[in-house]
C-alpha cells in the first residue's frame, strides 16, 4: 500500500496496480480517524466508485470520488511503477 495524501482528515492509500481478468485496476482506500475508530471508504479505480463505505456523509462521499477522480493519473502512475518509495526512485 501507498499513501498518496489527505483530504479532510482521509487519508488516501492504494494497492500496486492488479491485473485482472477484465483489464487493470487500482485498489483506493480513505479512512478517517473518529474517537470510536475509522470512517472508512474502500473502491477501485478505474471505476472510481466506492464499494464498502462507513462513517461518512453522502455529501462527503460525493467530495472523496471528485478527489479521487482528479487524482487518478497520478494513483494510475504510482501504482504502476509499485508505489510507496519506489516511485520517489524513478
Amino acid at each position: 500500500m501507498a499513501t498518496l495524501g489527505t483530504m479532510n482528515n482521509a487519508v488516501l492509500t492504494h494497492s500496486d496496480m492488479e491485473k485482472t481478468p477484465f483489464g487493470r485496476k487500482v485498489r483506493v482506500y480513505f479512512e478517517r480517524p473518529t474517537a470510536g475508530g475509522f470512517d472508512f471508504a474502500e473502491g477501485d479505480l478505474p471505476s472510481g466508485q466506492f464499494h464498502k463505505t462507513g462513517g461518512f456523509t453522502d455529501g462527503e462521499l460525493l467530495q472523496l470520488q471528485r478527489y479521487l477522480k482528479n487524482n487518478s493519473p497520478l494513483i494510475w502512475e504510482y501504482a504502476q511503477k509499485g508505489g510507496g518509495l519506489k516511485c520517489l526512485a524513478s
